[in-house]
Parts: structure tokens; C-alpha cells; sequence
């Protein structure tokens, strides 16, 4: 039932969907664990993924007004940020070589040492607040994440957003 609620809300058969780590008040996937690898090999680099509409939409027009570049300087500029993020990137890593189970996929491995959304060692840039945001809700104690997530407010809408797509 979650894959076909996960299919529902992105549109598509999710690629590498593992499981649902963050349900909203309504009971349906939020959040989803994606494997590393999907079926074939390939990489999937982002472990945690929003699959929730309202969520997605609301992050979306948080990076539609300057989100990413704001969260990127604050993360550079703010020391307690700046280890907030290589802290998470840091687990993201120790999760995904977990998560693969000694597979390496078609990269050999490479992609097991990315961090939150796919993110390379010393990238100075946030990518996408989709990632930390799920990151986030998914392993409490990111407080970059967290912060990002805060301006998400309100965080859930009154009624299932899957529910309003009927």
C-alpha cells in the first residue's frame, strides 16, 4: 500500500523506494528511505526523499524565493550550521553504506560517500532543501534542517493533500 501511495504522489513507480520513515497527521508516506541503488544499479543518491505534495510544494516556494542561496550563506557563515551540515552529511553517509548492505551498484561504491541530497565532499552549495528538509523530519537532531523545515510553517495542511487530488 505505501509504494502504490508513493507512486501516487510523485506520479511515477518510485525508483528505489526502500520505506516510509515520516507519515503526516494523516497517516500517508511523508517521507520516504530510498536504497542506494536502485533495481538496475544505478545510484540514488538522495536517502531521503519527500514525497508528500503539500511538503513538496511548500519547499518548492521556499527555493523560488532565494531559499537555497540564503540556507547555502547561512550554512557557511554560521559555524554552528556549518557543523550542523557536515554532521549530517557525515551520518548520511554512514546510513547509505548501511542501507546498501555491501552492494556498490553500477558506480562501485562512489555514490556511497555522498552526503545529504547527493551533496560531494566540500560542496558549498545546499543543491536542493527538498533533501535537508526530509533529512531533517526523518533524523531528528539536524539543525540545519530543522530550521529550513521551521520555515515551513505550517508544516501540514488541515485536510490530506492526497485526499484533495481526487
Amino acid at each position: 500500500m505505501d509504494r502504490a501511495d508513493v507512486a501516487r504522489q510523485i506520479g511515477r513507480e518510485p525508483r528505489a523506494f526502500g520505506r516510509v520513515v515520516v507519515r503526516c497527521p494523516f497517516g500517508r508516506p511523508a517521507i520516504t528511505e530510498q536504497r542506494p541503488y536502485d533495481p538496475k544499479g544505478e545510484p540514488f543518491p538522495t536517502t531521503y526523499y519527500v514525497t508528500c505534495r503539500h511538503l513538496v510544494a511548500a519547499i518548492s516556494r521556499l527555493e523560488a524565493a532565494g531559499g537555497v542561496e540564503r540556507w547555502s550563506a547561512a550554512a557557511h557563515d554560521d559555524p554552528e550550521l556549518a557543523a550542523s551540515l557536515e554532521a549530517a552529511h557525515e551520518e548520511s553517509r554512514i546510513v547509505r553504506r548501511e542501507l546498501a548492505g555491501g552492494q556498490t551498484g553500477l558506480d562501485g561504491g562512489a555514490s556511497l560517500d555522498l552526503g545529504v541530497g547527493g551533496a560531494g565532499r566540500g560542496s558549498g552549495s545546499l543543491k536542493c532543501l527538498h533533501a535537508h528538509a526530509a533529512f531533517a523530519l526523518a533524523r531528528p537532531g539536524y539543525e540545519l534542517g530543522r530550521r529550513i523545515v521551521v520555515e515551513l510553517e505550517p508544516l501540514w495542511p488541515d485536510r490530506c493533500c492526497m485526499d484533495a487530488a481526487r
